[in-house]
């Protein structure tokens, strides 16, 4: 099932990323789409802190993958600079996509082929210049729950539910 949730400001669409990081498991995998300041890094900078990574997150823009050590380690790849598939593919990206951590994947599009058959795609578009519009898509099964999962979550259904 496909949800969609419209958040007000950078700092809204950062809560939203956290409670994200407080449901994924070891193994999951978030693909995000979306233009160029839509607030991918920012969502991902939530996710961190929903699983308790004490480093600062920054999208990996140079180094395609940066590694961060929380209650599960977070693999967080920025694949805009890839001109060629086989560059992920060399960097063993299997180790990670089903490895014991959260991977998530900036501009994921770039790299679809690659993508497990279970994962949640998360679409970012502008809604206005504070709001975006956040989609989340299901991709196979495992992620068919995950809209259940979320809106047990106390805080989420006071921030989000109206």
């Amino acid at each position: 099932m496909n949800f969609t949730i419209i958040t007000k400001s950078p700092e809204e669409t950062k809560k939203l990323g956290k409670e994200i990081g407080k449901l994924v498991k070891p193994g999951d995998l978030l693909a995000f789409y979306g233009e160029l300041g839509a607030g991918k890094t920012c969502f991902i900078q939530g996710i961190s802190e929903g699983l308790e990574v004490k480093d600062y997150v920054t999208s990996p823009s140079f180094t395609i993958i940066n590694e961060y050590q929380g209650k599960i380690p977070l693999y967080h790849f920025d694949v805009f600079r890839v001109s060629n598939i086989e560059e992920i593919i060399e960097l063993g990206y299997e180790e990670y996509f089903y490895g014991e951590g959260l991977t998530v994947i900036e501009w994921a599009e770039k790299i679809e082929s690659l993508l497990p058959k279970d994962h949640l795609k998360i679409e970012i578009k502008f809604k206005t210049s504070y709001e975006r519009k956040i989609s989340f898509i299901p991709q196979g099964n495992k992620f068919n729950l995950f809209w259940e999962d979320l809106i047990r979550i106390e805080n989420f259904r006071n921030r989000y539910l109206h």
